[in-house]
């Protein structure tokens, strides 16, 4: 399967750090993105840390399983094994760097990933940014949230609506440095050519629904740099209240 992506960042119209880290790796079809946080721009520290460790155990684990010396789940594909158990080491490194440096104590990211391979996208994700499906004109969100609004959501205490206007929802339950041990969620998804994936940081979709991001994927979806341009424009004229990363991956 053949994909061609774009990825793009921004720090908004807020911030004065961009704490977003993204990597579009065409030759190994990974694609992430990584928000990071904690004060004194320990959050791009956070972020990039995770982007370089997960890109460097998917390199060195092109050859074999790839999951030690976490366990092999035998419900995922190789390619997702070794996606979660580079999340797994990401994290692993993210707490590393922390107890080495004092200053960096309680930083952390957010991070969502997708490899194409053998048919497959595979996803996954630990946090609040997301992965996003757009196929025959609409458009269906791959991750749920790791943040206490959707876990009200589930529980039936918030409807969708309330929770992308709740003063908490930027409260994330689970994210890289977090803790000891993190368990990413995961998802396989059969691909078609002309899918098109969307990896984003909440700085857009916080910004921008899920209707318009499809509106203006759609009308752009031959121009991935174009596309990609856009949705970042729109979260910014809507405020950029946060910094904003966006990657497209269509399957050719």
């Amino acid at each position: 399967m053949d994909v061609k992506a774009y990825g793009l960042t921004d720090v908004g119209r807020q911030r004065q750090h961009n704490e977003d880290t993204f990597l579009v790796a065409d030759e190994a079809k990974l694609f992430l993105v990584a928000d990071g946080m904690g004060g004194h721009a320990a959050g791009e520290i956070a972020s990039r840390i995770a982007v370089d460790s997960i890109s460097e155990f998917i390199v060195h684990t092109k050859e074999d399983d790839g999951t030690w010396p976490h366990a092999y789940d035998e419900h995922y594909t190789r390619t997702t094994n070794r996606l979660m158990a580079a999340l797994r080491m990401a994290n692993t490194r993210v707490l590393e760097a922390m107890r080495k440096d004092a200053k960096l104590r309680g930083m952390g990211t957010t991070v969502v990933a997708c490899m194409a391979d053998d048919g497959k996208i595979s996803v996954a994700h630990v946090g609040d940014s997301r992965a996003y499906m757009i196929r025959n004109g609409k458009i269906s969100r791959i991750t749920n949230d790791h943040s206490w609004v959707y876990e009200q959501v589930q529980a039936g205490m918030l409807t969708e609506a309330e929770a992308e206007k709740h003063p908490l929802r930027n409260v994330i339950t689970r994210a890289l440095g977090g803790a000891l041990a993190v368990n990413p969620d995961a998802s396989e998804i059969d691909s078609q050519p002309g899918d098109v994936y969307l990896l984003c940081s909440d700085g857009l979709t916080g910004m921008v629904p899920e209707e318009e991001i499809l509106k203006l994927v759609t009308e752009n979806a031959n121009d991935l740099e174009q596309a990609c341009k856009e949705l970042i424009a729109t979260a910014n004229a809507r405020g950029g209240l946060d910094n904003v990363t966006a990657i497209l991956v269509k399957t050719t």
